[in-house]
């Protein structure tokens, strides 16, 4: 996408660029400049949008700071070995560092809260402290079987070949975006098929969520969640048929101080089909670890 985000993209009035090498980052912050530092990370193919109807709620009490992924939407990233997961967390902890934040809250979306995640183990190992970690349908289920291979290699055969983002960006519509959207479970407002269709038609953003997904490795994450000494708390939703509710359930099965609510309704994108019941669930999760309480 080129900067700057127009007029027109959700909450562009909050955007600002931060070169930091190799990437240059889109970052959106608002909200409350004394309450909770929260960091917002969407899911592969995301971008800051997909926070437009949950951002405002939590703003209201919380200081946020909402970013676009290398590669996707408004970031620019000079450097496609840096898009699987171990590299973009370490540039991320970079960005964070740099910029002096200090965050109490990661709220990731899908692979986002991989990021996330993987973001809280690093400072663990560094001996930092790390925030509460709070995951939106989490994929943290590595592919099983044949698609063990098969996903990445096709991924990564799809991603070096130049034409095809070119020509998936010329062939994306608004239909286009709105079968990939609920074919996860998710059915969103017009407004929502429309930035979503507008990201599909940029041959970067599509290139980019395509290189992301090429160099995808959860092993670490997974192999460390026993020790990741934080409070987690994920939401799920039951008609989730990208990720499976019981991905959620199984890591925090594995964690120390790990609850689940599921919300039964809502899809892969429950964050943008009901922000009021997903911010409630959300904040509730935050009191709850930090009173050491549990969510029902």
């Amino acid at each position: 996408m080129d900067w700057p985000p127009p007029s027109d993209w959700p909450l562009a009035a909050h955007s600002q660029r931060i070169d930091l090498s190799p990437h240059r980052w889109h970052v959106q912050r608002l909200g409350k400049a004394d309450g909770p530092h929260w960091l917002l990370l969407h899911g592969a193919g995301g971008a800051t949008h997909s926070w437009r109807g949950l951002a405002p709620l939590l703003a209201e009490n919380c200081q946020l700071t909402i970013l676009d992924l290398p590669g996707h939407g408004f970031t620019r990233s000079g450097s496609v070995a840096r898009l699987g997961l171990e590299a973009m967390t370490q540039d991320l902890a970079r960005l964070i560092a740099a910029q002096g934040w200090r965050l109490d809250v990661v709220l990731g979306h899908s692979a986002g809260a991989a990021v996330g995640l993987r973001l809280a183990q690093q400072a663990l190992a560094a001996g930092q402290g790390a925030p509460v970690c709070l995951g939106l349908n989490p994929a943290l289920a590595p592919f099983d079987g044949v698609a063990g291979w098969l996903f990445p290699l096709m991924a990564r055969t799809l991603a070096l070949n130049p034409l095809v983002p070119a020509l998936f960006a010329m062939s994306a519509k608004e239909d286009t975006a709105r079968r990939l959207i609920e074919g996860t479970g998710s059915r969103l407002d017009p407004e929502g098929y429309r930035l979503y269709a507008r990201l599909l038609r940029d041959r970067a953003h599509v290139n980019g969520a395509l290189q992301m997904m090429a160099r995808w490795d959860l092993k670490p994450l997974l192999y460390n969640l026993p020790a990741l000494d934080t409070p987690v708390r994920f939401v799920t939703g039951g008609q989730d048929r990208a990720v499976a509710p019981k991905v959620a359930e199984d890591a925090a099965a594995r964690m120390p101080d790990a609850r689940v609510a599921c919300l039964p309704d809502l899809g892969h994108l429950a964050h943008e089909e009901a922000p009021e019941r997903v911010a409630a669930e959300l904040l509730g999760g935050f009191d709850a670890a930090r009173t050491g309480g549990i969510v029902s």
